[in-house]
């Protein structure tokens, strides 16, 4: 007889998620990487969870906008769970407006996000005030109240410490037992490649970097595809490169490019000195949306890429009904077979 109900192999914020939801249904959960926790994608410093635009919506917004709703109570859970810092917080998001077309656009998406996003959450054009801006041609932000931050690391380790405190394992290595749930990223995809003898996905070299400033109470900036996001602990993480073609995963000069890039569009952190650098692989699925469900006689969950953190708390909840109640409510742009 099988001592665990469910065995999730990767310790990354999807299989972890998927481990701390099975959990709290009662189910007895081990987790297992040779690596250990965070050791990937999760080990990263940016944390931030911005929604799509409230425009031309899709099954893939509205998982996410979900996913981004249920964030604070699914954190708050963990953290209480945990006895641990996840780093989460509603802080909301700044983006400059570069002309008069970009105002436009912005206020229909105003109108929109009233439709989308419900009550709770708003998405507006204001004047840009104060030193923490972006740099606006037009003078005008937008200003969203649904993007969050979260300290990758930290809640990684805080999941990792939930399920343990739920009667779950943390392990290196292990044999399967119960229901099998794949959250293996990067190596995941990979394997499945040479199994299917076709690209399923891979994975996407990012790097990042955590200036010594304190912001902890500001909100996000985000300008010219770069992510600034102020944490608890003192920090302000800039990110990131995408990089499909890589012929290394350390840091580079691509990274010394993003750091000046972030200290020029933003002066306030000019004088900010750099205190870590980070490169990593993040899993991209063929499809670009999670990949989610069953694949055999087991389950997968990869394909977070640069919104696994975002949308780790509706995966979780997603696959624990699917794995412990048969109950499938997985959009079918997210299945398995869309990346095949």
């Amino acid at each position: 007889m099988a001592t665990f109900d469910v065995t999730v192999r990767g310790a990354g914020v999807f299989g972890l998620s998927v481990a701390f939801c099975c959990a709290k249904r009662g189910a007895k959960v081990r987790v297992i990487d040779p690596n250990g926790v965070a050791a990937g994608a999760s080990g990263g410093v940016v944390g931030a969870l911005a929604p799509h635009a409230p425009d031309k919506w899709n099954s893939k917004k509205q998982f996410q906008f979900e996913s981004l709703h249920e964030a604070e109570s699914f954190w708050q859970l963990v953290e209480r769970t945990a006895d641990a810092k996840t780093g989460y917080a509603r802080t909301g998001r700044l983006q400059p407006l570069l002309d008069e077309r970009a105002v436009h656009l912005a206020r229909e998406r105003a109108v929109s996000a009233q439709d989308l996003w419900g009550d709770g959450y708003t998405w507006q054009v204001v004047e840009a005030a104060g030193d923490w801006v972006p740099q606006s041609p037009t003078g005008l932000l937008i200003q969203d109240t649904l993007t969050a931050r979260i300290h990758p690391r930290a809640a990684t380790q805080a999941l990792a410490k939930a399920v343990v405190a739920l009667g779950g394992q943390i392990a290196p290595e292990g044999p399967d037992e119960g229901k099998v749930v794949l959250a293996t990223g990067v190596s995941g995809l990979q394997q499945m490649s040479e199994q299917l003898a076709k690209p399923v996905g891979n994975g996407v070299k990012g790097q990042a970097a955590v200036l010594d400033f304190d912001a902890s109470d500001r909100p996000q900036l985000f300008a010219d595809g770069l992510h600034i996001v102020p944490h608890w602990n003192g920090t302000v993480a800039i990110g990131s490169t995408s990089e499909r073609l890589y012929e290394h995963t350390d840091v580079d000069d691509q990274l010394d490019d993003v750091i000046a890039r972030a200290k020029s569009l933003f002066p306030v952190l000019a004088d900010a000195s750099v205190i870590e650098r980070w490169a990593g692989l993040r899993p991209r699925a063929k499809s670009r949306a999670p990949m989610l469900g069953a694949y055999g006689d087991v389950y997968v969950a990869n394909g977070g890429f640069k919104i696994g953190f975002g949308m780790a708390p509706r995966v979780g909840e997603t696959m624990a009904a699917l794995v412990l109640d048969g109950v499938d409510e997985i959009p079918d742009a997210f299945r398995v077979e869309a990346s095949l």
